[in-house]
């Protein structure tokens, strides 16, 4: 599998997937120009008269679910319907999971439609699972990723689904397989919303590519990579956020190789 991330990077930048997210109020600027530095095109649109339209016409639906209200818990859940019917995938990000049970009750509902693929934090993924001993701090983990291995694999079974537990270590979980990636910086902590930006990219990679579960790794490497080199070069989270999208739409497979670090 390794050896096919870089073609798969390529392969989103030439085919230019069209994305749909339904995402929150905090990073919907932050979301759509990460899309773009990949090499994606960003669609936000959550009315309820056309949101199953946009499902049909995008190649992948990508749902957030950090600033629920009910209007849009109910698009949410338009859009993954229709992305189930048609089969188009749709990646769910369960933001602050286990902190309320309007939260709990969202997710469950947003569940049953079989997202493609899960990512959150591990106290996020351990809530999802039921098996949440760790309180979650707001949308913040207070669990390490390796912590949530084996509530993933229980949503993975579960829900037919690939789960990603983000953290200092990515853990990527699906049937018969544990990828762990271990890129980034602490910095990018300071920055609120990289880790939705990094949900969006991944409903870019799972559009243009069949294999989900390399499409999960590409997407989490590349977006890990580029924080880590953008790090680098930023005196603090203000620059890197410039950086960080100069860096996911210029790197060099060059750089992608000499940073990676799989297991």
């Amino acid at each position: 599998m390794e050896k096919n991330l870089w073609k798969h990077i390529e392969t989103v930048r030439t085919q230019s997937p069209l994305v749909h997210n339904i995402t929150n109020f905090v990073v919907m600027n932050n979301t759509a120009n990460a899309l773009l530095a990949v090499g994606a095109s960003p669609i936000m649109a959550h009315a309820h008269p056309e949101v199953q339209d946009m499902v049909s016409i995008c190649q992948a639906l990508v749902i957030n679910i950090g600033t629920l209200n009910d209007y849009w818990v109910r698009s949410m859940l338009l859009a993954a319907e229709k992305a189930n019917q048609l089969g188009k995938p749709w990646v769910l990000d369960p933001v602050g999971a286990g902190a309320t049970n309007y939260r709990n009750h969202t997710l469950s509902a947003l569940l049953s439609y079989k997202p493609t693929v899960i990512r959150g934090n591990a106290s996020e993924i351990l809530a999802l699972a039921k098996a949440n001993t760790t309180p979650t701090k707001g949308v913040d983990s207070t669990a390490e990723s390796s912590e949530a291995i084996e509530a993933a694999k229980l949503i993975a079974e579960k829900y037919d689904t690939l789960v990603c537990i983000s953290g200092k270590t990515d853990i990527i979980v699906g049937k018969g397989a544990i990828i762990s990636l271990d890129n980034g910086d602490a910095l990018m902590t300071k920055v609120t919303g990289l880790g939705c930006s990094a949900t969006a990219v991944i409903g870019a990679f799972i559009a243009a590519i069949d294999n989900k579960l390399e499409a999960l790794t590409a997407a989490t490497a590349l977006f890990s990579i580029c924080g880590q080199l953008a790090a680098k070069q930023s005196a603090g989270p203000g620059s890197l956020q410039v950086n960080l999208l100069d860096k996911l739409h210029n790197i060099s497979e060059e750089e992608f190789w000499q940073t990676l670090k799989i297991a």
